[in-house]
């Protein structure tokens, strides 16, 4: 449709300030392209997070480009940034932090097994730790088993106390889910769950060799805790506002993205399921902030 010039005409105005009236209407067009351009962007931002509800804006650049692809569009990380930032829905961390570990019990202790030690296949070594979620009416918590190579969450279960009943249902999960019999070393804090004799029997049980942290420092057992914070952050699971059953399903669903859709910039955004299929050197997407306390060395 011809648009209408307005009354001055664009031919005066154009002469005015030195431009030509072909300069104008490309003006004008280019600023609908734009338009177009971010309505697509963001219905596409809003799709991923249905499934992925606090993904950060790095991870999103990386899901978006093959959907914006097949309209012919490419944005940049920052124009994205600021496109987030203007429609107020960058991610805002939280800092919280609730002890679930009482490392100070009689029960026997193990030895740091994985410090400096080359992760580089899946299976190699699981890491272990539990975390709280508040619901409406009281805390439950969750008990993690994660693959260190891979990311991938193994075993989880939701309890309603922190014994260790959860955290052993979680390690039969995991490996019910186990595919490779290679030696497997499970480490975690020094907290009784972990200690206690019907945990140390599955894992003996299993051929599994056991690691502990030394001196209950959580850089020890970083990469459990980046798990804890991934689900609680992008997941919505600091405080999941339904009952205990309800929020079971929400784990159970969250875990399922997390392992299957959610790209993990750890593991050149494969998904943890993906890379576990995978052995080897991958890629990391992510700047170099290791930690000199931290003992695994992902290769």
């Amino acid at each position: 449709m011809k648009q209408e010039e307005p009354r001055m005409g664009i031919k005066t105005l154009c002469r005015l300030f030195g431009k030509s009236r072909h300069a104008w209407y490309d003006h004008q067009w280019r600023y609908e392209d734009i338009g177009l351009k971010e309505e697509i962007t963001l219905q596409h931002v809003h799709q991923i997070r249905q499934g992925l509800p606090r993904t950060g804006t790095l991870k999103l650049h990386y899901m978006l480009a093959p959907m914006l692809a097949e309209h012919g569009i490419r944005i940049g990380r920052d124009y994205l940034f600021d496109l987030m930032r203007e429609h107020g829905l960058d991610i805002r961390r939280r800092k919280r932090r609730v002890v679930t570990t009482d490392s100070r019990h009689w029960m026997h202790k193990y030895a740091n097994l994985v410090r400096e030690l080359r992760v580089n296949r899946p299976e190699q070594v699981w890491v272990s730790d539990i975390t709280y979620i508040r619901m409406n009416s009281g805390w439950g918590y969750l008990s993690l088993v994660t693959d260190a190579y891979s990311r991938k969450i193994m075993g989880y279960c939701f309890h309603k106390d922190l014994s260790a009943e959860g955290c052993v249902e979680a390690l039969r999960m995991a490996l019910d889910q186990r595919i490779y019999q290679d030696e497997l070393i499970h480490h975690s804090d020094r907290g009784s769950q972990y200690c206690s004799k019907e945990y140390v029997e599955v894992l003996l049980g299993s051929r599994i060799a056991i690691s502990m942290t030394e001196n209950g420092d959580p850089y020890e057992n970083a990469l459990a805790e980046r798990v804890n914070g991934i689900l609680k952050e992008e997941f919505n699971l600091h405080h999941s506002g339904l009952g205990f059953e309800d929020t079971k399903t929400k784990i159970a669903e969250s875990i399922r993205a997390y392992n299957e859709v959610r790209p993990h910039a750890s593991c050149d955004y494969l998904t943890p399921e993906q890379a576990h299929l995978r052995a080897g050197v991958l890629m990391k997407r992510w700047k170099n902030k290791k930690s000199k306390k931290e003992g695994l060395v992902l290769v």
